[in-house]
């Protein structure tokens, strides 16, 4: 139905989630673009925007509200800068070889909306003709899925954005909470603008595949962590993933990651999810069979705290440690994921091993999630060498690897 261009670049490609507010003490698009070189350098193809939008003042949360609390779909966040200051980002992010998506909120809007004194009929009310709020998040309200002129005005907007500023696609805000109507609609009228757009979809729902070409992987995302805080068995992990490939369409793709947004904010770092697990669980996330991997801001630093979500948080560049354990993973992916060949290998006690790639070309990655030291020893093709991807200047392995794997280590080998 859809032009899915889109699905062959994602398949090795890597997503990189940008918090505008939080990345610099700035908070602008101007101060961001200085971290572009870098960006590229690291491997990241996709950036993701965080909501660009002006945040609504009425029922405020916090000192600058929740970035998901839009007031005006066509304009700029001012504390970010104004269009063309976006139009200049778009332009460079592009000069870089990059795509950028943006996000995008369908499900509601903030108490002064300017559709709010409008078009009113655009949102729900209470029994008492009030506007009302969905769940109980109380700086925003709730928009009316029953009107289609509702539904326009939002697929106006996204057109705006890609005919006027040629951005390369959407992150669609928990997508299932509008109609999957409303996305198949909207990807329809803005791909007739720019065929071959990303759509990623913050949902499980295996659905919203008509519409999108990435959906969330949280059921993983919850197995690893109850995984590592329960120590539960390997087996519940392959289960997940099992279940999860039964549950989604082949050929298309889920995002892994250990962090982002709200993880960070509200459930914490991926230290304190993961512990010594948490870059093994990274390097999983670049290499499963469906998986596009996200990066979320300030992972390369590491990002050791819970970045506040309504407030001034700003985060500390003068060290950058994990920049180039992400750039090896990232650059590795490129080469290895050209196509959906994965396997597993035979794994024992926590070892989860893995093959990603074709004969000619893949990566073998071991990964060691037990609470013991692994002695680990595995048979080569003969003949056949192999490097290790995060070691400069690494002697090649020929025949037969033995290494020993303390808990939450890991090494990927890659054929030469």
């Amino acid at each position: 139905m859809f032009n899915r261009t889109a699905l062959d670049f994602l398949r090795k490609s890597t997503i990189y989630e940008v918090n505008l507010r939080q990345y610099t003490s700035e908070g602008t698009i101007e101060a961001f673009m200085k971290h572009l070189p870098r960006i590229k350098d690291m491997g990241v193809d996709v950036i993701w925007l965080m909501p660009i939008h002006p945040i609504g003042k009425t029922n405020r949360k916090g000192s600058l509200g929740s970035y998901y609390s839009i007031s005006d779909y066509k304009q700029i966040n001012p504390e970010y800068g104004d269009l063309n200051d976006f139009a200049t980002l778009v332009q460079q992010v592009h000069q870089f070889g990059m795509k950028i998506i943006i996000d995008w909120v369908a499900n509601h809007a903030s108490w002064d909306n300017i559709w709010t004194t409008k078009h009113p009929e655009y949102f729900c009310r209470d029994s008492n003709g009030q506007f009302q709020s969905p769940y109980d998040w109380s700086d925003v309200i709730q928009l009316d899925h029953s009107n289609p002129d509702a539904h326009q005005a939002l697929t106006d907007a996204m057109c705006y954005w890609v005919e006027n500023y040629d951005i390369d696609g959407f992150r669609a805000d928990l997508a299932h909470l509008t109609p999957l109507s409303y996305w198949v609609n909207a990807r329809i009228q803005t791909e007739k603008i720019k065929p071959g757009l990303i759509w990623l979809a913050e949902t499980e729902d295996a659905s919203y595949y008509e519409a999108f070409d990435v959906n969330y992987a949280w059921k993983w995302m919850h197995a690893t962590e109850g995984f590592v805080k329960q120590k539960h068995d390997l087996s519940v992990l392959l289960d997940a993933l099992k279940m999860q490939n039964e549950t989604n369409p082949p050929h298309l793709f889920q995002l892994y990651f250990t962090s982002n947004h709200d993880e960070n904010s509200w459930n914490g770092t991926e230290f304190e999810k993961y512990g010594i697990y948490a870059d093994a669980f990274a390097v999983f996330s670049f290499f499963f069979a469906t998986s596009v991997p996200l990066i979320y801001s300030g992972q390369e630093i590491p990002l050791t705290k819970r970045i506040e979500f309504f407030d001034k948080d700003a985060m500390d560049w003068s060290k950058m440690e994990k920049q180039d354990f992400y750039s090896r993973l990232a650059h590795c992916r490129k080469k290895v994921c050209t196509s959906d060949v994965f396997s597993f290998l035979e794994s024992k006690h926590k070892m989860l091993c893995m093959k990603r790639g074709d004969d000619e070309n893949h990566v073998f990655i071991f990964m060691n999630l037990g609470e013991d030291m692994e002695d680990f020893h595995f048979q080569f093709e003969v003949g056949v060498g192999y490097r290790n991807v995060m070691v400069d200047d690494a002697d090649p392995i020929f025949s037969e690897v033995h290494v020993k794997l303390n808990p939450g280590d890991y090494i990927l080998l890659k054929r030469i």
